[in-house]
């Protein structure tokens, strides 16, 4: 392959694998916003996978090709009220928000595997008939050069993760909730002292995050596996945690983070077609993307500051 079709090939994975990381980084940004540690991204996702994925072969002869949109809509309901067990433990009970998170990844994969046993009696669900499609975006595919590498044979989930890491940003830092929660997150006495309830916006944006997770979730498993199984989520939930640090707790910066990890995981997928890393092992390619979530995690890119309450219950009353 020339360079340039190594371009046109390995651009478009990245950005599709780069949505579901947006969807779940941006989920986790809201939550670790208002003050609170969202470490069970990965469980959320899980979650999202496998419901996206059991919505899309239960119901796809009722809904047709409007299968897998409806099916994101599921997955983020479900996810979403799965995430309030992390919100009632953290919030209400005051657990430690690393454990908690730890203890939904594992109930998000055990649920999720022991139903999938129950329902298809195997260890993967059936592959299922309608997937997200990819499209070309009338008009711009034709421009020389940027419409082969951005807007050919893209999926539709790849813009509305794109637009929502936009449309976060106007609303934590453009709208009054955004600076509720914002505040919740740096100082929440001097919020509460300010009328704000500390605890309901705490709740709504890791509820928020767990909806926006469980579509991320679902978005992976109807693009790129078309099935469920134990290895269909397999660390993508730790490189959006890992993104969203990167990207500085900022929601463009935690979509070029996504965009990064991504294009490390297309580069692992795609290096048998690219001549000059033909020879590199592919164990080496594959292990990458985990890697660099570990380096970002660690802080070898630099040091990223958390908002300042996060991770600390609040007390009403406590100073």
């Amino acid at each position: 392959m020339s360079f340039l079709e190594v371009l046109y090939f390995v651009i478009p994975l990245t950005i599709s694998y780069a949505a579901p990381l947006i969807f779940t980084a941006i989920g986790g940004l809201f939550s670790e916003r208002s003050g609170v540690v969202n470490i069970g991204l990965e469980g959320l996702m899980v979650m999202g996978a496998f419901i996206g994925i059991l919505f899309n072969l239960f119901y796809a002869d009722v809904f047709g090709a409007w299968t897998p949109w409806l099916a994101l809509v599921a997955a983020m309901l479900v996810a979403a009220i799965f995430s309030i067990m992390h919100a009632v433990a953290s919030i209400s009970f005051r657990a430690d928000q690393v454990v908690s998170g730890v203890a939904i990844n594992m109930l998000g994969i055990a649920i999720a595997l022991f139903s999938v046993k129950l329902i298809f009696d195997k260890g993967q669900t059936d592959f299922i008939q309608y997937s997200i499609p990819r499209f070309n975006v009338p008009f711009l595919h034709e421009i020389p050069f940027i419409g082969p590498l951005f807007f050919k044979g893209v999926y539709g989930s790849s813009f509305l993760a794109i637009g929502l890491a936009f449309l976060t940003w106007f609303i934590v830092f453009k709208t009054p909730f955004g600076l509720r929660l914002r505040s919740v997150g740096e100082h929440p006495m001097a919020a509460d002292t300010m009328g704000i309830n500390v605890t309901k916006i705490r709740y709504i944006a890791v509820i928020i995050s767990g909806g926006l997770a469980g579509i991320g979730g679902a978005i992976y498993s109807q693009t790129m596996t078309n099935d469920f199984s134990h290895s269909t989520i397999n660390g993508q939930g730790f490189m959006a945690l890992a993104a969203l640090i990167f990207g500085k707790w900022h929601p463009i910066g935690a979509m070029g983070a996504a965009l990064f990890f991504g294009f490390a995981q297309a580069l692992a997928i795609s290096a048998s077609s690219i001549s000059f890393l033909q020879n590199v092992p592919s164990v080496y390619l594959h292990i990458l993307p985990y890697v660099l979530t570990i380096l970002a995690l660690a802080g070898f890119i630099g040091k990223a500051n958390a908002p300042k309450a996060t991770g600390q219950p609040y007390i009403k009353g406590q100073r």
